[in-house]
């Protein structure tokens, strides 16, 4: 399908990708209020299937709760949707969930509490391409990363950082923005303490040596579902995995490294501020979690196949 095909679920019913729109003095666009959560459509025996659906749906809701947003739908009709939309719109490969509030406001507290819920399936790269000239650049195998050089001031007593809410990207974007200006991929940010943190939209994991897998703890970062999915998989193989504060100073020593996302599944970091993190890149941890996490996805893996949903659930059963 291409985009004006599209048609986006908007409060209960499709409308024409073109006419989901908002005006430009609502409360989201003003305050950064815009709550949402994006996950991944892939083809497997069964059909489309959204990978782990459920736990997308409940850390969205999650995220309205820290929030505050006042949502009317529960988890099984944000599911229901979220299947709904892929079944509407042929050849989605992501689904973005989110939650805002519509209404023109004054104060930064919202008069007008309605909070809309939009869901969008559509193939990232195919639609953007099309609106694009030239079209945005696919990202590549492996990631040169920049590391932050500021304390980030994202405090945990004005947003969580769990909260996956428009605000909370400010931030990362602008440390992004500067990163690419200076060549790199990606940046790699540092949390209040000048410890490795995240990627704006991606996890972190470091290999040492030894092969022992290291995370950043959950508590400064985003509970990236892949993330999730990747310590569940190293756990079911048997590696050790350690999450806890990590040094900048870990890097330079460590065997390999790589981030995680729903867009990037397993990337392999090959440098950072241009010093190569360890002997090869793909190292042999990030190959062989990235290759079981493309057999997961595509229904090819039976220990992890409830990670996947069908959009048709009836006809999957038949």
């Amino acid at each position: 399908m291409s985009e004006p095909d599209r048609r986006i679920w908007l409060d209960g019913r499709f409308v024409p990708w073109g006419e989901a729109r908002v005006h430009v003095l609502s409360h989201s666009m003003a305050r950064g209020s815009l709550v949402f959560d994006y996950m991944s459509v892939h083809t497997s025996d069964r059909g489309a299937a959204i990978f782990r659906l459920d736990d997308h749906v409940a850390r969205f809701l999650q995220s309205c709760a820290l929030v505050g947003l006042p949502l009317a739908h529960d988890a099984e009709s944000l599911r229901e949707a979220c299947q709904a939309a892929v079944r509407e719109n042929a050849g989605a490969r992501v689904v973005k969930l989110n939650a805002f509030l519509p209404s023109i406001e004054v104060d930064v507290v919202p008069v007008d509490e309605h909070v809309a819920v939009a869901v969008a399936a559509y193939d990232p790269w195919l639609d953007v391409s099309a609106r694009k000239d030239p079209p945005p650049a696919r990202p590549p195998a492996t990631v040169r990363l920049w590391l932050e050089k500021e304390q980030r001031q994202r405090r945990p007593d004005i947003m969580h950082p769990h909260a996956k809410v428009a605000a909370n990207y400010a931030s990362p974007m602008v440390a992004k923005w500067r990163a690419r200006k200076r060549g790199f991929d990606d940046v790699l940010l540092v949390d209040q303490q000048g410890m490795l943190a995240e990627g704006p939209t991606t996890n972190f994991f470091l290999v040492d040596g030894d092969g022992t897998i290291r995370t950043p703890p959950e508590q400064s970062v985003l509970l990236g579902v892949t993330r999730r999915s990747i310590l569940d998989i190293a756990e079911a193989e048997g590696r050790k995995v350690v999450e806890e504060r990590i040094s900048p100073d870990a890097l330079w020593v460590a065997s390999e490294a790589f981030l995680t996302g729903t867009s990037a599944g397993v990337w392999p970091v090959a440098s950072v501020d241009e010093r190569p993190i360890g002997r090869t890149c793909p190292g042999p941890a990030s190959l062989a979690l990235g290759e079981r996490f493309r057999r997961i996805t595509s229904g090819q893996d039976p220990a992890f196949a409830h990670w996947l949903t069908p959009v048709d659930e009836a006809a999957a059963g038949a």
